[in-house]
């Protein structure tokens, strides 16, 4: 049987590949399906990462920018060219990365699971799903299923 815990290293990026990265973390992922007025827009749903695990490549720099609201807590990056938001910096885990899992190239995610975060009740939802331990991987045992 395959471990699921082992790491395997996804590639991934926006829709005109200006923006590429490598993220390390399983090939199994729990996702997060947001509602907030952000996410529920996009229909963006992601998995999150220590940021140490992300990397970005070439000069993908050069083609993001990046939006705040509220709280200005979470950075929403997207490409300048194509307007794909491929990652971004949570406000439940600003010391890890979102990835948009549609972003990830085929062939390396194996299994992802889908949970909801209710970002219209943001501080209940934070404190309820236990997401801010997604970016501390000694503590994602402890997320509530």
């Amino acid at each position: 049987m395959a471990d699921v815990t082992a790491e395997v290293v996804h590639n991934g990026g926006c829709h005109c590949r200006s923006v590429r990265w490598r993220v390390q973390s399983p090939p199994s992922v729990v996702a997060w399906q947001c509602n907030c007025s952000d996410c529920s827009m996009r229909g963006n749903t992601h998995f999150i990462v220590p940021l140490g695990k992300f990397e970005l490549l070439g000069d993908s720099k050069q083609f993001l920018t990046t939006y705040t609201f509220g709280t200005h807590k979470a950075k929403h990056t997207f490409c300048k060219v194509c307007g794909i938001t491929s990652f971004y910096t949570p406000r439940s885990n600003p010391d890890g990365v979102s990835v948009t899992f549609r972003c990830v190239d085929p062939g390396t995610l194996t299994h992802v699971e889908i949970k909801h975060f209710d970002g219209r009740n943001w501080e209940k939802s934070y404190h309820q799903t236990g997401i801010a331990s997604c970016s501390h991987p000694s503590k994602k045992a402890k997320m509530i299923s």
